[in-house]
């Protein structure tokens, strides 16, 4: 619990959803995806995991870096799916809600 002097560290202090979170990310866990996503290459090997609760999820592609346009397109649970307009891999997974 809190020492008698001082003033209270974030753990000792947080209830709630709060406490739930730093538990999780001191466990390595990113419950609320609160952290930067890890990089994919975006190849059939290596395709961007989508995280979803349900089978079907709608993801925006920049196909290039200084592109202003987004290619919108439903990507289903399964096999990784390509982009319609630049071929980068895409993969659904499931996820669950912590709460």
């Amino acid at each position: 619990m809190g020492t008698l002097k001082g003033i209270p560290t974030d753990e000792e202090q947080a209830t709630g959803l709060e406490r739930r979170a730093l538990q999780a990310l001191k466990q390595g866990k990113d419950p609320y995806s609160m952290l930067k996503p890890k990089q994919y290459a975006g190849t059939k090997e290596d395709p961007h995991i989508v995280p979803s609760i349900g089978t079907k999820r709608m993801v925006g592609c920049l196909c290039e870096e200084d592109n202003t346009a987004i290619v919108w397109f439903w990507l289903h649970e399964g096999e990784a799916q390509r982009c319609p307009s630049c071929g980068s891999h895409y993969k659904l997974v499931h996820h669950e809600l912590p709460h």
